[in-house]
């Protein structure tokens, strides 16, 4: 009874996520808002199931000689030993991979290590959160949290801590109290790159929700400001009470329109430019994405990252610094844009790009580069 009720929900959600746009994140999310019924273990059975599907739907469909329904791949996910595959199945098919993906990613690293990134892109993505330096710091946490849940901190970020099982971390009284933020430790390493001095001024052009800002904004201890601007109204929103919640006090949020936006052009001592990409180094939290690109895609994207980099210099002061971002693994949204940006605008790169690429059980893919920028456009 439970095995069918489970399956129910399993067909029943990736037929719906068929028709829609979401991404697969969101719209599992939604699902699960729209369907409270359904208890803590078979939401877990849901969520792996349903990525795992996702995931591998390029040798499943392999397997089963043709593109197939759900109900089909599920059937034949139950009967699939990954690691006895036969050696007739070519390495794309193998990882998992789409076309166009793989032959992106191949002809960025090589076949034999786009093998190996595709196969760690669909391992579960780790858990990671960044504690909120100005109200508390990792150590207190995870001594509160010792004898309770199996967390650890990470490698590569100060901030940051890695739970080790799934766990509804946004109903922590710790969370509610802005002491921590879920976040990729990629993403916090990027963040980590932006050194604003007390007292300095910082853009976040592309801020989305405001993850990378309030990852900052601890070491400004609330002098100086912080200006978060995307296209996007709602997500300022998000952004605004994110702050809000993590105690930040510096902070300034500007729409599009926005009349502060023209005032800021050449004063900015920092601009991050995290630019819209294709999102590949985070596949592992969103698999169906690898479905969805596309030469156009990319071309256009290329064409995006490019304007909005030149937009967001013009904010930069004489001698100020811009890092762009992305996380992406694609060396035509990273090195190759580096290049271009260096050919057309006066700007320094101040040390070597930095390359973050996804780990088991560690950070997701993430690329950024630091750049002076030497005299007005």
């Amino acid at each position: 009874m439970a095995e069918k009720f489970r399956e129910t929900h399993l067909f029943a959600f990736l037929h719906q996520f068929d028709q829609g746009t979401k991404p697969l994140d969101v719209a599992f999310s939604n699902y699960l808002k729209a369907h409270k019924s359904i208890g803590a273990h078979d939401r877990r059975f849901l969520g792996d199931t349903a990525y795992a599907l996702m995931r591998w739907r390029s040798l499943l469909d392999h397997l089963l000689g043709q593109e197939s329904i759900w109900e089909k791949r599920y059937e034949q996910w139950r009967r699939t030993d990954l690691s006895a595959l036969p050696q007739s199945v070519p390495p794309r098919i193998q990882c998992g991979a789409s076309p166009w993906f793989f032959h992106e990613l191949s002809n960025s690293y090589g076949e034999t290590r786009a093998v190996e990134l595709c196969r760690i892109l669909n391992e579960p993505a780790p858990l990671t959160i960044r504690v909120n330096l100005l109200k508390t710091s990792r150590d207190t946490l995870l001594s509160r949290w010792k004898d309770l849940y199996d967390a650890e901190p990470c490698s590569h970020s100060k901030a940051g801590i890695r739970f080790r099982h799934r766990i509804a971390l946004t109903t922590f009284p710790e969370f509610k109290e802005g002491l921590f933020e879920i976040q990729d430790e990629g993403s916090q390493i990027v963040a980590d790159l932006v050194r604003p001095e007390k007292g300095e001024q910082l853009l976040d052009y592309c801020s989305g929700s405001g993850g990378k800002s309030l990852a900052i904004a601890p070491s400004m201890a609330g002098r100086g400001q912080i200006y978060l601007h995307d296209i996007r109204p709602l997500i300022l929103h998000e952004a605004r009470r994110r702050c809000r919640r993590a105690g930040v006090q510096n902070a300034q949020f500007l729409p599009p329109g926005h009349p502060r936006l023209d005032s800021l052009k050449n004063k900015m001592d920092w601009v991050l430019a995290d630019v819209p990409c294709s999102g590949s180094g985070t596949y592992r939290r969103n698999p169906d994405m690898k479905w969805k690109g596309s030469e156009e895609m990319m071309e256009r994207l290329v064409r995006e990252q490019r304007e909005i980099f030149g937009l967001a210099l013009s904010y930069v002061r004489p001698g100020g610094k811009i890092v762009y971002a992305t996380c992406s693994l694609f060396k035509r949204e990273n090195e190759q844009q580096i290049e271009f940006f260096l050919k057309t605008f006066p700007i320094e790169l101040m040390s070597a790009p930095l390359s973050i690429y996804p780990e088991s059980g560690g950070p997701d893919g993430f690329f950024c580069a630091l750049f002076c920028k030497q005299n007005k456009i």
